[in-house]
C-alpha cells in the first residue's frame, strides 16, 4: 500500500520499477481506488489534448473524409481524355516531352498509349468523365474537378506520404494530425481521426499516412475494422470485468498524473486521454461500426453488406462517424498501380468505388451534412501516356493528375486546370500537393502559415514553406 505521504508528493517520481517492486499491483489498484474516491482521478486532469477548439476564423467545413485511391489512378483513361494521344496511340513520344524527364520505369523507346475507355459528359455542367464512372459522373454538379495536380515524388511510399504529410521524409505529423491538432474532437467517446483501409493491400507508405509525428500522439490515426472487432484489442480478456478494468485506469491515471506533475512532459496527458477513450470507446465503438444498424435501402445505396470487408462498407461507417462528431476519416483503397492489365483492373476498381462514392456524397447531402463535409477523392501521382507492360500498362506519372472535392466549401460542377494535348504535363492552373493542403485547411478555418507546432528547434507546419489556398474553387 502506498503511504498516504507519499500520495501528496507531486514532485515525487513515479517509476515503473519502483512501483512494481514496492507495491502489490492489486491492493495498490484498490487503495488507490479509495483513496481516489472513485474516478475523482479523470476529473484532477484537466489539460485534454482533445478539448474542442476553434480555428482561426470562420470555416466551411467542419469535418473531412478523405478517399485515397493508393497506387494512383490513371487520370487519362478516367478524367481527363486526350483526343490527341488517341491519334498517336503506338507512335514514339516527341523527343522534346522526354527531355530531361525522370521516370521509375519508362525508357525512350516506350511508346504512347491512347485512352482506353469512352468518355461522356455527365450532369447539368456537362463535366466529362470516363464511363467507367457513372454513379460519380451522376454527382457531377456537386464535385470541383481539379485536372492539374502535379507532386514531387514518383514513387508510391515517398509520393503517398508527401501527399499525406507535407513531407517525402518520415515521421512528419499527417494532415488528419493537424485536423485533429488544430480543431480537437466534438466527441469524446470517438477518436478525432479514424482511417480504414480496403483493396488488395494497406497503403505503400503505410501507418506514416496517418502517423502524428511530433504532435502528441493522442493525434494518430485510429484505425478501425469494418468487420470483426472495431479497434483491435478493444474488448476486456475473459475475466476481467468492467469494474476491474476502470479501477486499473484509475490506479494508472493517477500515478500518470502525478508524473506530469513532476516533469510536464505533455505527451503524459496523451496517455491518460488515450486510456479514457478506449475506455468509453468500448461501449459506443460496436454500435457505431455495425452497418446493420441501417436500413436496408441506405446500405442497397452504397453496395455495403455487413460483415464483409469492402470500400462500400468503409464509405458507410465514414458517414456514420462524421455524423457522431469524427473530424477527419482517411478511407486507402490501394489498388490503383496498373503496370499491366490496365483494362481489367481499372473496370474493376471502379465498380469497387463508384457506387459507393456517389453514395457517399448522396446520402451526406441528404443528411444536410454535405455542406459542412469535405470529401476529397485522388491518389499520389498519376500514369504516364506511355506505355508499360507490353499494351496495356502505364508507369507512375507526378508531373499531372486528378483529384477531385465536394462539399464542404467547394464549388460544385466546377472543372479546374488543363494538362497539354497528351496529359503528360499540368499546364494551367497548376496545383501542387503543398495548394490542396493549403486548401483544404483553410475551407477548415486554418491559415495555413499560422498552424503550427514547435519541435526540434523551430515551427513546424503541413504545408512547410509551401502552398498557396486555390481560390477558384471555393464556392
Amino acid at each position: 500500500m502506498i503511504p498516504p505521504s507519499l500520495l501528496h508528493d507531486t514532485q515525487r517520481s513515479f517509476s515503473r520499477r519502483w512501483f512494481m517492486k514496492d507495491c502489490g499491483l492489486s491492493l495498490g489498484s484498490v487503495a488507490l481506488t479509495s483513496l481516489l474516491g472513485g474516478h475523482s482521478a479523470r476529473a484532477s486532469v484537466t489539460d485534454n489534448p482533445q478539448t474542442p477548439k476553434a480555428p482561426h476564423f470562420p470555416a466551411k467545413a467542419k469535418n473531412v473524409i478523405f478517399l485515397f485511391m493508393g497506387g494512383a489512378p490513371s487520370h487519362i483513361d478516367l478524367f481527363d481524355q486526350k483526343p490527341e494521344l488517341i491519334k498517336m496511340d503506338g507512335k514514339n513520344p516527341p523527343a522534346e516531352l522526354l527531355k530531361g524527364y525522370r521516370s521509375a520505369f519508362i525508357r525512350p523507346e516506350n511508346k504512347l498509349l491512347g485512352g482506353k475507355f469512352p468518355f461522356k459528359q455527365y450532369g447539368k455542367c456537362g463535366m466529362e468523365m470516363a464511363e467507367l464512372l457513372p454513379h460519380i459522373g451522376s454527382c457531377a454538379d456537386d464535385i470541383s474537378l481539379i485536372r492539374s495536380m502535379h507532386t514531387d515524388a514518383f514513387n508510391h511510399a515517398p509520393a503517398q506520404i508527401l501527399m499525406s504529410t507535407g513531407s517525402q521524409q518520415f515521421g512528419r505529423p499527417s494532415l488528419g494530425s493537424w485536423v485533429s491538432y488544430g480543431l480537437g474532437s466534438e466527441n469524446q467517446n470517438l477518436p478525432a481521426f479514424v482511417v480504414m483501409s480496403s483493396g488488395l493491400k494497406g497503403p505503400s507508405g503505410g501507418n506514416n499516412n496517418w502517423a502524428s509525428g511530433f504532435l502528441p500522439s493522442v493525434h494518430d490515426g485510429v484505425t478501425f475494422n469494418s468487420i470483426g472487432e472495431p479497434v483491435l484489442y478493444l474488448s476486456n480478456p475473459k475475466g476481467i470485468t468492467r469494474q476491474q478494468q476502470r479501477q486499473t485506469i484509475d490506479a494508472v491515471n493517477f500515478l500518470n498524473h502525478q508524473r506530469f506533475e513532476s516533469i510536464g512532459d505533455p505527451e503524459i496527458n496523451t496517455r491518460i486521454a488515450a486510456f479514457e477513450m478506449a475506455f468509453r470507446m468500448q461501449d459506443v465503438a460496436p454500435e457505431v461500426t455495425d452497418i446493420s444498424l441501417e436500413p436496408e435501402h441506405v446500405r442497397k445505396m452504397y453496395g455495403a453488406e455487413p460483415g464483409k470487408r469492402s470500400f462500400a462498407n468503409n464509405c458507410l461507417l465514414a458517414r456514420r462517424l462524421v455524423e457522431r462528431g469524427v473530424r477527419f476519416v482517411e478511407l486507402f483503397h490501394e489498388s490503383w498501380d496498373q503496370h499491366g492489365n490496365l483494362v481489367g483492373d481499372l473496370k474493376k476498381n471502379c465498380r469497387d468505388v463508384d457506387q459507393a462514392c456517389a453514395a457517399l456524397i448522396t446520402d451526406l447531402k441528404q443528411r444536410g451534412l454535405l455542406d459542412e463535409t469535405l470529401i476529397i477523392w485522388g491518389g499520389e501521382f498519376g500514369r504516364t501516356p506511355m506505355v508499360q507492360g507490353g499494351a496495356d500498362g502505364r508507369d507512375h506519372h507526378p508531373n499531372a493528375f486528378t483529384m477531385w472535392l465536394a462539399g464542404g466549401g467547394v464549388k460544385g460542377g466546377f472543372e479546374l486546370g488543363k494538362t497539354d494535348e497528351l496529359g503528360f504535363n499540368a499546364v494551367e492552373d497548376r496545383v501542387h500537393v503543398h495548394d490542396l493542403n493549403a486548401t483544404i485547411l483553410h475551407l477548415l478555418g486554418f491559415d495555413h502559415t499560422q498552424l503550427t507546432y514547435r519541435a526540434q528547434g523551430r515551427d513546424f507546419r503541413l504545408t512547410d514553406v509551401h502552398g498557396h489556398v486555390v481560390k477558384k474553387i471555393l464556392a
